[in-house]
């Protein structure tokens, strides 16, 4: 039997920062079906805006690493809404690189998107939330990176990391009228699975995850919606982990594969 969605932000307002695609997106169709209005931002304006009920997200070009421009973005939300209920910072990402010749100008970037623009996002919005009765949620996406840094990612694990440092200090400082909240998102399965993951789209890969499959982007926006809602008014300045357990130890791995019998043909 279907559940349906059991929060209701009727009424409520969202901003989701690289909400054209990907997770993002998913996100945002997850606040419209809860009856939010939703405003995405991306640098390009997308094919179909995300949409879910009939309703579409609002879109506003903005490069969110601009402390102007994500003050601006918050300005537009407010002023088209009348409101601002929850921020979720979920622009980011980065090829990998290696430490050892990296550019200066790849490292800032890294940095500016992945760490700076939530902040200047989340201060405008801060502004905004702190002024209503009901406060405000924001909700910064982060990434196992932050926790467990892989080969080719040191920038990118560096800024993440410093995601979640940023997370508990505000969530120190706003507090009681504006929740901080982070969510650690694992292994993700998106159209670009097979570029990062292999040509079986993640499928090996799942093998390490103690739920034995990658996240959807619909799990990570379930969370979000968790984080922005009723049920987690006392919850502020926490890591919530949607990684499927993390990832099973090497060490247990290589023993299970020593005492697993090879396949045989008959």
């Amino acid at each position: 039997m279907e559940l349906g969605n059991p929060i209701d932000l009727t009424g409520r307002a969202a901003i989701v920062t690289g909400g054209t695609k990907g997770i993002g997106a998913v996100i945002a169709e997850a606040f419209l079906a809860a009856g939010a209005e939703v405003m995405v931002c991306g640098r390009t304006a997308p094919a179909t805006p995300p949409s879910a009920d009939g309703r579409r997200a609002a879109f506003r070009p903005t490069d969110v690493r601009d402390p102007a421009a994500a003050a601006e973005l918050v300005a537009a939300a407010t002023e088209r809404f009348g409101r601002l209920d929850v921020l979720v910072n979920n622009a980011g990402g980065s090829p990998d690189a290696d430490a050892a010749t990296v550019s200066p100008r790849f490292v800032e970037k890294v940095v500016a998107l992945n760490l700076l623009a939530p902040f200047y996002v989340a201060q405008a919005a801060n502004l905004v939330m702190r002024a209503q009765p009901e406060g405000g949620s924001v909700i910064n996406i982060g990434s196992v990176s932050a926790h467990d840094p892989q080969p080719g990612t040191a920038a990118y694990s560096a800024a993440k990391a410093g995601l979640l440092g940023l997370t508990r200090a505000l969530a120190l400082e706003w507090a009681p009228k504006v929740r901080v909240n982070h969510i650690t998102a694992g292994l993700i399965r998106t159209a670009s699975a097979t570029t990062l993951y292999g040509e079986d789209g993640g499928a090996a890969v799942a093998g390490i995850i103690p739920m034995g499959r990658l996240a959807l982007p619909s799990d990570v926006a379930r969370a979000c919606l968790w984080l922005a809602g009723p049920h987690s008014s006392y919850v502020n300045g926490a890591d919530l982990a949607v990684h499927g357990g993390g990832e099973i130890p090497a060490r247990h791995l290589s023993a299970r594969r020593a005492t697993t019998p090879p396949f045989s043909s008959s």
